[in-house]
Formats: structure tokens, sequence, C-alpha cells
């Protein structure tokens, strides 16, 4: 199976310049310009033509699409052991925003015990990318049932001057505000997180629909100014 030919057979141009604006850490040559439905749905024929083992293991790759075509192909990787080898292969190759926050394998969430030592791990990591996708894996996971305040001293201790880390963070805690606000609010109200990070919280809790319009009034009143 041809996988660049078929993803340039799906090239749209219009989104290859949309897409290029978008996710400006990506040269722009490097960027087809498919749409993710088509994404999926060619992932799906990966998977079904017996070609996916083949492409999870040809890495590095040289397009954009190529990478968003992995991560969502290994996202749909049945067992655990196997899915979380070919995460940690493919983590040091993503180098934007969307392919880190697009991959998200189900099997994740029937193995939330053994997953937790790994998040742990990757936050230790220098890459941009693997830092946002370990708090990522929290959100996702670690924000419900299987909550615990030592999350969130987690990534409040966080500190970083790349800015898709820092997004991430904020991203975070406006979740945390919206899913266990008695638990994330101090971290708020005693200025836990960088500056940036804790005004953008702030900013993402309030345009949240799952947040309260009296917690959001509260919380307006907790911004910093630089």
């Amino acid at each position: 199976m041809d996988i660049q030919k078929r993803l340039f057979e799906l090239q749209d141009k219009g989104y290859q310049e949309f897409s290029s604006k978008l996710i400006p850490t990506v040269p722009p040559a490097k960027i087809i310009g498919v749409r993710t439905p088509a994404l999926r749905q060619l992932a799906k024929e990966v998977m079904a033509a017996g070609a996916a083992e083949a492409f999870l293991d040809g890495l590095p790759h040289k397009y954009h699409e190529e990478n968003q075509l992995h991560a969502f192909i290994l996202s749909a990787v049945k067992d655990y052991d196997s899915c979380m080898a070919y995460v940690n292969a493919f983590l040091p190759y993503v180098d934007n925003w969307a392919t880190c926050d697009q991959m998200s394998p189900k099997v994740f969430s029937k193995h939330r015990p053994e997953l937790l030592p790994q998040i742990k791990r990757w936050l230790a990591a220098e890459d941009t990318y693997t830092v946002r996708y370990a708090i990522g894996m929290l959100m996702v996971h670690f924000l419900d049932a299987d909550f615990d305040q030592s999350y969130l001293e987690l990534v409040a201790q966080i500190r970083s001057e790349e800015y898709y880390i820092n997004m991430m963070i904020a991203w975070y805690f406006a979740t945390a505000l919206a899913k266990q606000y008695a638990a994330a609010l101090p971290f708020i109200e005693d200025r836990r997180l960088a500056l940036w990070a804790h005004n953008k919280a702030i900013q993402k809790a309030i345009e949240s629909r799952r947040v309260s319009a009296a917690h959001k009034a509260y919380l307006r009143t907790l911004k910093q100014r630089s």
C-alpha cells in the first residue's frame, strides 16, 4: 500500500495553507493538506489492509500527515504493551501540538495503574511535546474517577519557557476547575502556577460551559497583573 500516494490523492491545497498557519512548528513543505476525517478513514484502510505494523515501524516519516496518520493508527492498537512501545518510539518525532494532542490510545483507559508511572517519566523529559503529552494524558485519564490531588501538584510544579507546554498546563488546570473545582481552586488562589499559565487557565475556565457562573465570577477576581 503506497500511503504517501494515497495522502496526495486526498490533498486539499486550501487546507494545506490553513494548516500551515495553524501549525507553525512544521515547515509548510512538509504539510500535504489532508483533512482529519479523511486521515481517520485512511487509518482504518491501512489497518484493514494489514499495513499498519510496517507503517508504524517506518520512522521517521517525511510529511506531517504521515505523523497524523501514525497517531491515529497507534491510538487503535488494542494491546497495551505494544501500544506503549509504539508511543515511546514515536514521541521523539512529534513536532507539533496537533499530532501530540490527537494521539490518545483507547487502551490506556483500561490500564491506568500502569499508565501513571509512564506519565511521570514523560513529565521529567526534556522534549516539549513529550511533556505536553504527559500533561494531556493526566487531563484525559486522571481528572475523573481516578483523580488524586497529587496529580495537580505534578503539573503545578512544571516551569517552562515553551509556549506549547504552558498552554497545556493552562488547559489542564482549566479542565481541573471544571471537574475538580474544590481541589484545583487553591492552586489558583495561592498562585501556584507561573503567571502566564495562571491567567490563561482562568481565561479558559471562564470560557468553559462546564464552569458555573458563580465560579467564573470568583475566578475573574483572581487574575494577576503582569
